[in-house]
């Protein structure tokens, strides 16, 4: 079985200087308490993965506005101004990838790919620096795999053995960062003994720590 643990001893796991991947599209499937576990215990310097920033002071955008973040590499940040404020100030390096590319460099590191070809962005400056070649007649860009050193993900339900299930787009980011990342914690609405394998969409031998979200 996992290890289920309280959020302070999981985020104690990460080091300034760590890259973290989080998941969520805006709050919908954010992992709100391990963020909070995260700016309490005030880490530093971090590369942060994710589809968005969020808003300011809510889930994500908290990283943000505590400036605990020294990168930022995500598909978006128009929801969060903090965000773009600190990126015109030289204090955070933001970089910008297309939501399915960004999706799919995530993808091939937990498959283990070398990278992935896309056509989105040929002709602009996301052409730029990067390696292209010819498939069949058409141009591509050759992307590389992107991991991270922890992934803080949510699961509406998860058992003991690490099991997650989703409740609607909760799942959106989660899924395909929990194959990405070296150490995975999930903060769980609601811990079972075993899930329906039915219900099953990450797989227990992807989750290192389940946090169960305590109400306040």
């Amino acid at each position: 079985m996992k290890k289920i643990t309280s959020a302070k001893e999981a985020i104690s796991l990460i080091k300034d200087g760590a890259t973290i991947m989080v998941g969520g599209f805006l709050s919908c499937g954010a992992p709100d308490k391990l963020i909070d576990e995260l700016v309490l215990q005030g880490k530093k310097n971090l590369t942060m993965i994710c589809n968005d920033t969020s808003y300011p002071n809510v889930d994500k955008g908290k990283i943000i506005t505590n400036k605990l973040a020294k990168r930022v590499i995500a598909a978006h940040i128009g929801t969060n101004p903090e965000t773009g404020k600190q990126m015109h100030n030289g204090e955070i390096n933001v970089e910008l990838i297309p939501m399915g590319t960004l999706v799919e460099k995530i993808r091939a590191k937990g498959a283990g790919l070398g990278g992935v070809l896309t056509q989105t962005g040929i002709g602009t400056i996301l052409e730029e620096n990067k390696k292209t070649l010819e498939v069949d007649g058409k141009k591509f860009i050759f992307e590389k795999p992107l991991g991270a050193d922890f992934a803080l993900i949510y699961g509406t339900k998860v058992d003991k053995f690490g099991n997650v299930s989703f409740y609607g787009t909760t799942r959106n980011f989660n899924t395909v960062m929990a194959t990405a990342a070296d150490t995975v914690i999930v903060q769980a609405d609601e811990i079972v003994d075993c899930l329906d394998p039915n219900e099953v969409v990450i797989p227990g031998l992807f989750v290192d720590y389940i946090v169960k979200r305590e109400e306040k």
